[in-house]
């Protein structure tokens, strides 16, 4: 199997095993859809860490499988690549990536599709497409430059460039840099720690957060009051307030 879904202690990890470099081929690709999908729906998984294993996160699209593909090919396969990426983008949970080694190409945009990531510091990320004379196909060009920048965005995509771990960080490209052996206990602590949280309040605040960048401020401020309204009938929220006063913050345990 090259992708897998393991669950433990609330969080569930999707985990890359295809040797090598975890290129991402067509099967990887739909395998990817439809974990993300398990994910959302299971009620036992309450965040999610993307890990590609000690030495590799995904070094990108399976070269040699899109080489023999075509135009008409591409057309038909295009949006199934973009949904498979998407899926994960759209887990109303948090979503980590541990990112190990190279994160390229299709490594690098699945990254981009976690809310948070955190790195080796010898790992390398970048969008290279440019160099086999393509541009990314997975949402490089949305999901890097509205986490980077457009000019920041467009320097790694021009160029096709690596970037090391320390000039990631500085970019805003990861969030976290840690030793290599212990980014993927760092991302589960991560992941462990917020699976404890209010689940409805967390997928608020990621839906108000996702929806409203994508949106006028008008329309992300109506997303946002409707939300923060609507969490007043949910037990978690009676549950952390109650704690707050009773207790003081932080201590309350959520259902």
């Amino acid at each position: 199997m090259t992708i897998s879904l393991e669950v433990s202690e609330g969080v569930g990890t999707i985990r890359l095993d295809r040797p090598p470099m975890n290129a991402l081929d067509i099967a990887t690709q739909d395998r990817l859809r439809e974990l993300a999908v398990e994910a959302t729906d299971r009620a036992d998984v309450r965040a999610v860490v993307i890990y590609g294993g000690e030495k590799v996160f995904a070094a990108g699209a399976d070269i040699k499988e899109m080489q023999t593909m075509d135009h008409a090919a591409m057309v038909v396969r295009s949006r199934a690549l973009q949904d498979a990426f998407t899926a994960v983008a759209r887990i109303p949970k948090p979503v980590v990536a541990a990112i190990t080694g190279y994160a390229l190409g299709g490594g690098c945009e699945l990254a981009l599709c976690a809310d948070y990531r955190i790195a080796a510091d010898n790992a390398k990320l970048g969008q290279p497409e440019i160099l086999l004379g393509l541009i990314p196909g997975a949402g490089g060009t949305q999901r890097l430059s509205r986490l980077v920048g457009p000019s920041r965005a467009k320097d790694l995509i021009f160029t096709g460039r690596m970037v090391k771990a320390d000039e990631a960080f500085t970019l805003g490209l990861v969030d976290r840099v840690v030793p290599a052996d212990e980014v993927y206990e760092q991302a589960h602590a991560w992941a462990a720690k917020l699976a404890q949280g209010p689940a409805i309040a967390l997928r608020a605040a990621k839906e108000c957060v996702d929806a409203g960048l994508e949106a006028d401020i008008d329309t992300g401020l109506t997303i946002e009051r409707n939300w923060f309204a609507g969490l007043f009938a949910t037990e978690d929220r009676e549950r952390g307030m109650r704690s707050f006063v009773e207790e003081g913050p932080g201590k309350a345990k959520f259902v």
